[in-house]
């Protein structure tokens, strides 16, 4: 199979889809790889580095995917690359479609076969995909959520561990998932009072047993929410339900009942965001205040450290992109469940329930479209 790596051209994205030492590993299957000149300069990895590991290197954009019949990349195609796919032409990426009904059309119209990197899920119900990526953005956002409670960035000027004889500050993270207890535990880690809610019983009992002295867990619910925010100087929004629309459990009028300065940081911001008032931002222009409540909105946050992120993707994207190579999108769907689940959109057609429902659009069984 030919294998093209594109460029990322969204906003402040730096992370690349493949790492030379995947490139090797395509190549060693008897595989061809091109590769966008300077792809990986944003995570660290030069053109010759990929030359060296077997890739052919392109000028542009458009020679890879001309040539391409798999697209491996990190961000969703944005407006420009729409009429470069190719009718058939696998797209093996992020796509939260449930959080773009404008790409989603897009995608319907070129009749290619995308393959969503978020919807990829064992039968554990786990993520492989979308976990190193949630595990990152957990991280992050405590980091970033600690600097934009910095009075200069708007915040209420608190230092999130405090210090002796001072309280630290207290962080309400919203899912007890991958993203939610990475948070918790980069928050509970630099001293803050955590309070981590999920609505699993289970999940909640769990966190409890490995979560330090400094982190609660309590029931999510409307009642608690309304209750705790009021206490709250930076809230995380960990929620995700997967390859569908965020619930909002934050509206627009609960934000009158929070502290000046509160920092709000939306990590389901991709697939609609949890908090009513948060919409995508970027690096470049990362926050908004809307009634004296900082949001933080970047809707690729580990995009700012891409030589971390590009190389734990890379890590678990490999081994399904070699199936995909090696036996074909059909044969490895078949013979994968774990892949079937990642299929949303083929030839025209939206095989996942979650993105249908999102946009009120006709649902194709994925099996219809595997014969």
């Amino acid at each position: 199979m030919i294998i093209g790596v594109p460029k990322e051209i969204k906003n402040n994205e730096n992370r690349v889809g493949l790492t030379p030492a995947g490139v090797a590993e395509f190549k060693k299957a008897g595989h061809k790889v091109y590769v966008q000149s300077t792809a990986g300069e944003g995570s660290g990895f030069d053109d010759e580095s990929y030359k060296v590991a077997g890739a052919e290197i392109l000028p542009d954009i458009q020679s890879v995917y001309k040539i391409a019949e798999m697209i491996m990349k990190v961000k969703e195609p944005i407006e420009l690359e729409y009429e470069l796919i190719k009718e058939d032409q696998l797209i093996f990426t992020y796509f939260h479609f449930a959080s773009s009904e404008t790409l989603t059309h897009a995608m319907v119209a070129r009749k290619g076969v995308c393959l969503a990197y978020e919807t990829v899920e064992k039968t554990d119900r786990s993520l492989p995909l979308l976990v190193p990526m949630s595990e990152v953005a957990g991280r992050m956002s405590i980091q970033e959520g600690a600097k934009y409670l910095e009075k200069p960035m708007k915040g209420r000027g608190i230092l999130l561990g405090g210090v002796p004889g001072v309280a630290p500050a207290n962080v309400l993270v919203l899912g007890g998932g991958i993203v939610g207890t990475q948070a918790a535990k980069m928050a509970a880690g630099l001293g803050a009072h955590v309070t981590i809610m999920d609505v699993s019983l289970p999940r909640l009992r769990a966190l409890a047993d490995i979560m330090p002295a400094n982190v609660d867990t309590v029931m999510s619910n409307e009642f608690n929410i309304r209750r705790y925010i009021k206490h709250m100087d930076l809230i995380i929004g960990a929620v995700l339900i997967p390859g569908a629309k965020a619930p909002h459990l934050i509206t627009r009028e609960m934000l009158k009942t929070m502290k000046a300065g509160t920092v709000l940081v939306d990590v389901a911001v991709d697939q609609g965001g949890c908090i009513e008032t948060c919409k995508p931002t970027t690096h470049e222009n990362p926050t908004f205040i809307i009634d004296d409540v900082v949001h933080y909105c970047v809707a690729n946050m580990p995009g700012a450290v891409p030589y971390t992120s590009t190389l734990a993707l890379t890590n678990s994207t490999l081994p399904y992109g070699l199936q995909l190579a090696n036996k074909g999108w059909k044969q490895a769907c078949k013979d994968n469940h774990e892949l079937l689940l990642g299929l949303n959109v083929v030839h025209g057609k939206i095989v996942y329930k979650g993105v249908s429902d999102a946009w009120g659009l006709e649902y194709t069984p994925v099996e219809m479209v595997l014969n």
